[in-house]
């Protein structure tokens, strides 16, 4: 990959594209001070996607029904994984990105991936042909997704920020949009292109429109892509993303005799019951 310089150079402590897994960068020390996207589900949901959150203990998720990221602590403890295992209960799925220790070993583990983190503090400019997506259109966005695969897309993905689309002939076959939103920045996500238009350039200019609008309200773009999706990191490398950190996504499936943890009453307000901290 000739042209994604950036991604040469690994930070200290960072896995390669191919290898599996590493349980990624040790424990920050006291006097360190973290910064959102060092674990953007958890500022997300701790700041402008507080409403979208439920938690257990010190465990917070999405909503299920708008995207399947769940926020570890920094340090979690067994009673961290079975707070984990309450809120998805017995053989249900736990996405994760940014973690630092491995799940139990009796979880199961369904996917793993090295990926990469992507900022950008490029001038982009808005995309005529664009048109802001809503809930009357989820049906079509869920058609195209699954046509194209781009990562997870929910009913209510959509509620989380502004997502554009282009359309031929009637039919939307490109879009993009805001995922996370930790603090001072927001992640784009879901951009995908139908194979009938492949090669238009289309992909860029959606990025490119949806970075625009992050900007325009004073915020900073960023985000992710796997490690081994050169052709990806090259378009935003295009339009002026470069290499924050390196990270890791992984899918694990909770134990089908797990069940709610014992002493969940020990972790003070709040902990070991499910609480839908927005409306």
């Amino acid at each position: 990959m000739p042209e994604a310089t950036p991604l040469r150079t690994n930070p200290p402590g960072a896995g390669t594209a191919n290898h599996s897994v590493s349980w990624a960068t040790g424990p920050r020390t006291g006097a360190e001070r973290p910064h959102p996207l060092d674990n953007p589900v958890r500022a997300a949901l701790t700041g402008p996607h507080a409403h979208f959150a439920e938690r257990r203990g010190r465990i917070l998720r999405y909503r299920p029904d708008v995207t399947p990221w769940l926020a570890l602590p920094d340090d979690p403890d067994a009673q961290d994984w079975a707070d984990v295992a309450a809120l998805a209960g017995p053989g249900g799925s736990v996405t994760l990105t940014a973690f630092r220790e491995p799940p139990p070993a009796e979880w199961e583990v369904v996917f793993q991936a090295e990926g990469v983190q992507l900022v950008s503090e490029a001038d982009t400019a808005p995309d005529p042909e664009t048109v802001v997506l809503g809930p009357a259109d989820v049906p079509e966005m869920l058609d195209l997704v699954e046509r194209t695969r781009p990562g997870p897309f929910l009913p209510r993905t959509v509620e989380l920020g502004t997502y554009l689309g282009i359309r031929r002939a009637g039919i939307l076959v490109a879009m993009a949009g805001e995922r996370l939103h930790p603090p001072g920045w927001t992640e784009i996500s879901g951009v995908c292109t139908d194979g009938s238009v492949r090669g238009q350039g289309l992909a860029t200019r959606l990025v490119g429109a949806v970075a625009h609008g992050i900007r325009e309200r004073g915020e900073t773009p960023f985000l992710h892509a796997a490690a081994s999706n050169t052709s990806a990191i090259r378009l935003y490398e295009s339009i002026g993303f470069t290499l924050r950190r390196r990270t890791s996504f992984l899918s694990v499936t909770v134990p089908a005799d797990s069940g709610p943890p014992a002493d969940a009453e020990t972790r003070g307000p709040g902990a070991g019951s499910l609480e839908h901290v927005g409306r």
